[in-house]
């Protein structure tokens, strides 16, 4: 699963890195512990509209865009479902209501600098130990540049004529891949950059040969970094909490828990 992540570079330099248009007008929803419901950041590709709103079949566009992290799909009568919808399974994600039109037409990239899983300590034979702390663990790449989570999204109109529509998204999942799964069975389904365009294309709508877990290469290429527990707060934000927390270290003591 993907709970929280970490996506710091800015529209600007995403936009270099995605080969993309800065359509974000000012906005940088970024920051060291990104939760659900909350603004990020993606990269989608579309065919320009003109004034009338006809697209032009002959060109696409690819951009970097806000969206609200929890999709609303457009058929919903209320928003607050995307609450429910951070996360969509890889495997099924083309056969449930809630995501098979975005699966089939509208799919994004989420950048990130790397994401957080939770692992509980293990008990006796391996059985998970009930009533301990588990410890976070940032996953990113070893060698410090970026990576991009497939996603899903969507745009939700409000009943009423006046207010303006909501773009929001969802971050695919898959099983995962080597030692990923020692932390949690589930992962974001991470693409290289050579499926981009595939990925992104609004006019190629049978993905599925991407939907499949990343090669062991690519996660071989990851880092799994043990982090303090002041992830655990999503109001906490900043560098420290990607920070390797060595075996001597204690957590650090969030003081909003103990107040």
């Amino acid at each position: 699963m993907c709970g929280r992540y970490a996506s710091t570079r800015n529209p600007a330099t995403l936009a270099v890195e995605f080969d993309a248009v800065d359509e974000t007008e000012g906005v940088a929803p970024t920051g060291y512990n990104i939760a659900p419901t909350t603004p990020v950041l993606s990269v989608v590709t579309r065919h320009p509209r003109d004034s009338q709103g006809v697209p032009d079949q002959a060109r696409m566009v690819r951009s970097i865009r806000v969206m609200r992290w929890g999709l609303v799909p457009h058929w919903a009568k209320d928003p607050s479902i995307g609450s429910r919808l951070i996360n969509a399974r890889a495997e099924s994600a083309a056969s449930k209501p809630a995501f098979r039109a975005a699966v089939a037409k509208r799919r994004c990239l989420l950048p990130a600098d790397g994401w957080y899983e939770w692992q509980r300590p293990a008990g006796r034979a391996g059985n998970p130990a009930r009533g301990t702390r588990k410890q976070p663990f940032f996953i990113t790449p070893a060698d410090g540049s970026g990576l991009a989570m497939a996603g899903l999204w969507s745009i939700w109109r409000p009943p009423e004529a006046t207010a303006p529509p909501l773009a929001t998204c969802a971050v695919l999942t898959t099983d995962a891949v080597g030692p990923l799964a020692e932390i949690h069975d589930r992962m974001p389904l991470i693409l290289p950059a050579q499926a981009w365009q595939a990925w992104l294309d609004p006019d190629w709508d049978d993905p599925s040969e991407l939907l499949a877990p990343p090669s062991a290469q690519l996660v071989h290429a990851l880092e799994l970094r043990p982090v303090s527990t002041a992830v655990n707060n999503v109001r906490r934000d900043g560098p420290e909490l990607i920070e390797r927390l060595e075996p001597e270290q204690p957590a650090l003591l969030d003081l909003d828990q103990i107040r």
